[in-house]
């Protein structure tokens, strides 16, 4: 992680971005694609396209479990696969494809969404379908 030059974990209140991220293409890498991922203390953001831009952001203490994936392309190339399941309207799941350094920014994630949502003094409930039941 040291010899990573865009990672700054010492404050968590900052509003710099904590990892700047490019989807990389499988095949050796190379961040060849328009897709950008900018993750902050308190907002994760996608930016993807080239001709029709899309901005896609979710705030930290909406996270509510991280999964990594690294298949066996990924772990050749040192890339990974990180799933952010989220409370958000416009994603349920946002995935961070292909990146570089995916286990410290799972991490990250896990620890930052837990710290926001302290902040927030918000509470993560799980549905465990119990309307279904009948009386």
């Amino acid at each position: 992680m040291s010899d990573n030059k865009n990672v700054e974990t010492e404050n968590l209140d900052q509003a710099q971005p904590v990892f700047t991220e490019r989807k990389r293409l499988l095949f050796f890498g190379l961040p060849w694609t328009f897709t950008k991922y900018i993750i902050k203390p308190d907002i994760i953001t996608r930016d993807a396209g080239l001709f029709k831009i899309e901005e896609d952001d979710c705030y930290m203490y909406k996270v509510q479990d991280v999964k990594l994936t690294v298949t066996l392309m990924e772990r050749i190339f040192k890339l990974g696969t990180v799933i952010c399941y989220t409370g958000d309207v416009t994603d349920k799941e946002l995935t961070l494809v292909h990146i570089k350094h995916a286990r410290e920014v799972k991490d990250y994630i896990l620890k930052a969404s837990e710290t926001a949502r302290r902040k927030r003094r918000t509470l993560n409930t799980l549905d465990i379908g119990a309307g279904d039941l009948e009386d």
